[in-house]
């Protein structure tokens, strides 16, 4: 079995190849599925993230939808070199992002570049392919309505699997069920919008020259007020970002009140990986629709 020196000496021999050699390495981020480790290096600086989900594609996906971005926005999206896996570890090693002071236009930069990402159309909601959201699956199975793709790859799904973890009683989720009919007429027509996905103030940070980048994406093409409001689940970011975004592209009226049902996705997801303390907010939400 390889320690930890080993491993990172492996990852960099099969994305750099054999000149790049490791002179240091600092843990930077530890949770319960992730690490994330600074690579210092005879050809630059990197970041690596190590994964212990059995899930063997998931820093693939994680990889793909990086990819993806870069290609959709001019946000600032850090490059991938590689991604596989050795022995119990996934990994997935990208550009390290030096860290700086905000520039002013920081939340107005944020804004634009949202609006730019939103402005990439599909024909159907979802993907070519499924990914993940945290360590959670993420159905993506291509569909032209809005409404049957957020009941069924989003919420269901969720709420499936914390019924079956005893995370939810039988009795709520018919409760949470009964709400479907009744969000026919509450969504406004949209083309599918390339999103981010899990758009919160965790997965923006400042690079070296003080602009925003995006990372930890879990992409799809769905309605855009998702990203909106999942950016204001918890705690919202600055002013100027919303109003640099709609300068682009307006939202459409009444999106406050459509904002509960969008979050109930992320909030489920939450649920899922941290447990009830997050079911008194879906609660409520629910109740709203009764």
């Amino acid at each position: 079995m390889l320690d930890q020196h080993q491993i990172y000496e492996q990852v960099l021999f099969e994305t750099l190849g054999p000149l790049a050699q490791l002179k240091s390495a600092s843990l930077i981020a530890a949770g319960n599925h992730n690490q994330g480790i600074r690579l210092d290096t005879s050809e630059g600086v990197f970041f690596l993230k190590l994964n212990f989900d059995h899930e063997r594609n998931i820093l693939a996906k994680e990889s793909e939808g990086l990819q993806k971005l870069r290609k959709s926005t001019f946000l600032k999206i850090p490059q991938t070199f590689g991604h596989g896996r050795i022995e119990d570890y996934n990994y997935l090693l990208s550009e390290y992002i030096h860290s700086s002071r905000q520039q002013l236009e920081y939340w107005e930069d944020l804004g634009l570049g949202l609006a730019h990402l939103h402005l990439n159309n599909a024909k159907e909601f979802g993907l070519d392919s499924d990914n993940y959201i945290a360590s959670l699956h993420q159905k993506n199975h291509p569909t032209e309505n809005w409404l049957d793709f957020f009941i069924e790859q989003r919420l269901e799904p969720m709420l499936g699997k914390a019924y079956f973890d005893r995370l939810i009683p039988l009795d709520f989720l018919k409760k949470f069920q009964a709400i479907y009919s009744q969000l026919e007429s509450l969504f406004p027509k949209e083309k599918p919008a390339l999103l981010h996905g899990d758009l919160w103030s965790g997965n923006v940070i400042c690079d070296q020259e003080g602009k925003p980048c995006l990372i930890d994406p879990a992409i799809y093409y769905g309605h855009r007020e998702m990203d909106l409001a999942f950016s204001r689940l918890f705690g919202g970011f600055d002013s100027r970002f919303y109003e640099a975004y709609e300068s682009i592209v307006p939202l459409e009226p009444e999106f406050e009140s459509r904002m509960g049902i969008y979050n109930l996705y992320p909030l489920l997801v939450h649920l899922n990986l941290f447990g009830t303390a997050y079911l008194p907010g879906i609660e409520k939400i629910v109740k709203r629709f009764q």
